[in-house]
């Protein structure tokens, strides 16, 4: 079977955990670059006043109060923003964002406490799931589209504590690179974005942020995202990619240039040169 054509670049976006902090500087990043923008979150109120926000810049704005983590709730969403635009729809959704997120506390997975901690891989990771698995084969149906799943350094590194967090994240950059794999060659094209220590009630809850003067600006993360709507970075489609080092810029020039089998995705290091599992390990 011939390979799909590149995806257009996105006129659309469903983004979740959209009221607040990051989800909401995507939000209203993405209105700013031309999209309309289906908005997707528990608080309906909160909701509201982004979706004001997006409108204020001349762009649609859908508003879906949903739990993620809801497998009907998040079909009738997806439902309603793929509508048709005379029924109060987006028509499609071009780009989806799974932004919505939590943290579990900073113990070691001994300590955990067991709800909290299945409560945190459901949101990090049935949450994206459910979304993707509702919004891709629309994307598919219309000749590809793209996803962005708002990924963490914790998703490429081991942690001490908050392991439900660590999980979750490294789980969903692996569910990333299955759907680049899978739907690469039907015109799907997916990005994990790692957007650095941005400050938000999240990291200002953080004991390992206490005290924390510097912090990545979410303007990066926006620019990266925009850029990846726009179907300029498509060559880093199933890359692993972190604001405070890349920028889009760096970005296709890093892809122009990239020589590895598997850049920037997840892999277990070889021993040391002598490890006979050297290729296995870092050569597909």
């Amino acid at each position: 079977m011939a390979e799909a054509p590149a995806p257009r670049a996105a006129s659309t976006a469903l983004v979740t955990g959209a009221t607040r902090g990051i989800g909401r500087a995507l939000a209203l990043g993405l209105a700013d670059a031309g999209l309309d923008v289906a908005l997707l979150a528990r608080d309906a109120a909160r909701l509201d006043e982004v979706a004001a926000e997006v409108r204020g810049r001349g762009r649609t704005a859908l508003v879906l109060p949903t739990d993620v983590t809801d497998p009907g709730a998040v079909a009738d969403a997806v439902r309603r923003a793929e509508a048709p635009v005379d029924e109060g729809g987006l028509g499609s959704v071009d780009l989806l964002v799974n932004n919505a997120g939590r943290i579990d506390a900073e113990v070691p997975l001994w300590e955990a406490d067991v709800d909290e901690w299945w409560d945190v891989v459901a949101t990090n990771v049935r949450g994206p799931f459910l979304l993707t698995r509702h919004v891709v084969p629309g994307m598919l149906a219309r000749g590809g589209g793209r996803v962005v799943d708002l990924n963490s350094g914790s998703g490429s590194h081991d942690m001490s504590v908050a392991s439900a967090y660590n999980l979750s994240k490294t789980a969903l950059m692996r569910m990333g690179h299955h759907l680049h794999a899978a739907g690469h060659a039907h015109g799907l094209r997916v990005l994990e974005v790692a957007p650095g220590v941005v400050q938000t009630d999240m990291t200002g809850s953080m004991a390992m942020h206490s005290g924390r003067t510097e912090w990545t600006p979410v303007e990066r993360t926006v620019e990266i995202v925009a850029s990846f709507a726009r179907g300029e970075l498509d060559a880093c489609s199933g890359w692993f990619v972190r604001a405070t080092h890349d920028t889009a810029d760096s970005l296709r020039e890093l892809a122009a240039a990239a020589t590895a089998a598997a850049p920037r995705h997840l892999r277990v290091l070889p021993a040391g040169g002598d490890d006979p599992l050297s290729q296995e390990l870092t050569g597909r």
